[in-house]
């Protein structure tokens, strides 16, 4: 080994050390990956994925290393000597390889907690929390303090014995003794990496759709390291306007004219049928007075959560209400995240691959809200929640956006428990109470998102409230469990209200609690409860059809007699039954009509699938999309992009300028180039 090592020393010369890191972080990532791969040993062989996912991770460890040495190997080949621009260099070297080696070290340290939850490897939502360190940094202290403080551990060791190699690799070097080898020595340094990077020929570099091989999104994300995976996403903010163009080309006029065929709408009811969805509304229900509408956005309450549902017996509140009201058996959320759950039900705005418009610049004001349309109609509009208002962006774009209210966790002056992410539903569901309670005696009509956060990681909640479906209390289950307690206190107070009979509720989930299988897009973890709650209005109904989080906010407008103009393109369900939803997960889009599914990835045309709704399975059907079908599905991924690119999505309606053509006012020549 001394003898192979010495003459790598004296072949490589001052490229040595830069030799000695990848080697060293090309073993890390493997172990990690394989680490990985037998963990998730039955997921792995049922790909039969486990040759190609070695030696796939492999290419894309090499091509991470190629991105982050390139330039070190350069200027190693051309700098390192003895000398004192030399001996300057070396340690900006070892810092740079130190620090590189370390962050990829963590991101792995990071990987199994987050694969846990999400059931992929770290992508953009890892930074996407950092957003907000003091309520992640509070949660990872209560439910992963262990984990957490070793991986810190771990990490600071590390860096300490990389500092220590990295100083051990670049002593007693061997460097040319002709001035003209050093330049051969960068360009072919220069070559290798580069074409490391790139790991392709082809006109673009390489990227994780390359190393896709299984219809298991997990599996395929073990073919990435994390480090890559999340750097990869942050590069790809900037292009998140156009996301939804990574699968395919539409003609504008072709996405109108398909989403327009979708609704069934007559075309009398558009404003601007040429150049965007605007249409008139008018309210299926005449109540004489408009009524209050209030959103009750359950955080994690998907359907394995609810007995009624076929899920676990953690619900007996929300199954008791689900016979007084309109439920739906069928609801599909459009995402994996809270930002994903308000955009849908409060603004009806369709999913994108890009972050959710909470977040997304161009949408902190002048977006099209609930909010902004009732507040435009005299109601007051507020945003109630028992954790920090500013997570997740909310507070920008709630403000921006026609919320006139938001009370956080510092408005409670009184808390009867308080967690890592702010008081108890109980709490929150007092307040609201006392809110509405306010209002309507000011005979002023409202318009509210009541967002709740006991079913959120670490799953704390007050003590003697309910019977523990776990033994231990901290678990997912009786955060559930108690979140449906604090539901049905609400509402055993609420009907004993005067706002009661003049108010709708929707209760729905934002989300599931988890989003994991082996499908590309794992439906049942998009299974949601809803049901709409209120007065006789309010049809008593046990709705079997299939229906999106986006159908929401148009149906309640419709029950609460509100006509309307606006931008949604979801369906009124006292009018349509659209037998359609839609979702985003990570880079993959669900389109389902019915049984039939059609998955949209980058780079890939659209997979067809059959959908087993009593046993919750997705099973490919083997044969091309039909192409109408999947012509729909891009058209519905793409208008999202469209219509936040091109400010389509207003609180008002403001229709172009007198001789200005519909390609003009989408702002590219009527077409999505490709990605």
């Amino acid at each position: 080994m001394k003898k192979i090592l010495s003459y790598l020393k004296n072949t490589l010369g001052p490229l040595y050390p830069v030799f000695a890191v990848t080697v060293l972080n090309l073993a890390i990532l493997s172990l990690f990956r394989i680490g990985l791969t037998l963990w998730k040993f039955e997921r792995v062989s049922a790909t039969d994925g486990w040759v190609v996912l070695l030696a796939q991770g492999v290419r894309v460890d090499f091509a991470s290393m190629g991105w982050l040495l390139l330039v070190p190997a350069v200027l190693s080949a051309l700098l390192l000597a003895e000398n004192r621009v030399g001996e300057i260099w070396k340690k900006i070297l070892r810092i740079w390889l130190t620090a590189g080696t370390v962050f990829f070290l963590f991101m792995e340290l990071a990987t199994p907690a987050f694969l846990a939850t999400y059931d992929f490897r770290p992508n953009r939502l890892f930074f996407e929390y950092l957003s907000t360190p003091g309520d992640v940094f509070e949660m990872i202290l209560k439910g992963h303090a262990v984990e957490f403080f070793a991986s810190i551990l771990i990490t600071a060791a590390a860096a300490v014995g990389v500092w220590k190699f990295t100083g051990a690799v670049s002593r007693n070097l061997v460097f040319p003794r002709s001035w003209y080898i050093r330049p051969i020595y960068a360009v072919a340094a220069a070559a290798i990496l580069f074409l490391g990077a790139r790991s392709t020929l082809r006109h673009r570099p390489l990227n994780p759709s390359m190393v896709a091989f299984s219809s298991d999104a997990m599996v395929n994300s073990l073919a990435v390291n994390s480090g890559y995976s999340v750097l990869h996403a942050a590069s790809q903010l900037k292009h998140e306007a156009k996301s939804a163009e990574i699968y395919g080309k539409m003609e504008f006029a072709e996405v109108l004219a398909r989403l327009k065929k979708m609704r069934a709408r007559p075309e009398a009811d558009y404003l601007a049928p040429e150049v965007s969805t605007y249409t008139r509304n008018r309210a299926s229900v005449r109540t004489g007075t408009p009524k209050n509408i209030v959103i009750i956005l359950m955080e994690s309450q998907g359907a394995q959560f609810i007995g009624t549902l076929g899920g676990r017996p953690l619900s007996p509140c929300l199954d008791k209400l689900a016979e007084r009201g309109w439920f739906f058996e069928n609801c599909y959320a459009t995402g994996t995240r809270s930002v994903r759950g308000i955009e849908a039900v409060v603004t009806g705005f369709t999913p994108t691959p890009a972050r959710a418009v909470v977040k997304l610049g161009k949408s902190q004001s002048g977006f099209f809200t609930l909010a902004s349309l009732l507040a435009g109609k005299g109601y007051h509009t507020a945003f109630i929640y028992g954790g920090e208002k500013h997570f997740d962006n909310m507070a920008s774009f709630f403000y921006g956006n026609g919320f006139r209210e938001i009370i956080d966790e510092n408005d409670y002056p009184n808390p009867m428990f308080t967690g890592s992410w702010g008081v108890s539903d109980e709490d929150l569901f007092a307040m609201a109470d006392q809110k509405f309670r306010r209002w309507h005696a000011e005979k002023t009509p409202f318009f509210s998102l009541v967002f709740t956060s006991s079913h959120h990681d670490p799953f704390e909640f007050p003590d003697g409230k309910i019977s523990l479906f776990d033994p231990e209390k901290q678990t997912r289950n009786n955060a559930a469990k108690y979140a449906d307690y604090a539901l049905g206190k609400f509402f055993e107070n609420a009907m004993t209200s005067d706002y009661w009979k003049d108010t709708v509720f929707l209760v729905v989930a934002d989300h599931d609690s988890r989003a994991e299988g082996s499908e590309l897009v794992p439906l049942k973890n998009f299974h949601i409860p809803a049901l709409i709650l209120g007065g006789k209005d309010v049809p008593v109904s046990r709705d079997s059809g299939l229906i999106s989080q986006i159908d929401l906010p148009t149906t309640l407008l419709s029950l609460a007699g509100i006509d309307a103009e606006y931008p949604m393109t979801g369906f009124d369900l006292t009018r349509e039954r659209p037998q359609r939803a839609m979702m985003i997960f990570d880079r993959n889009f669900a389109f389902m009509r019915g049984n039939d599914v059609a998955i949209l990835q980058p780079g890939k045309p659209a997979e067809g699938f059959t959908y087993d709704f009593s046993q919750k399975t997705l099973s490919p059907t083997h044969e091309p999309v039909p192409e109408e079908f999947a012509r729909d599905a891009l058209a519905a991924v793409l208008f999202g992009s469209y219509a936040y690119n091109h400010g389509l999505y207003r609180n008002e309606f403001l229709p172009p300028e007198p001789g200005r053509q519909a390609d003009e006012v989408s702002g590219n020549k009527n077409s999505v180039p490709e990605s």
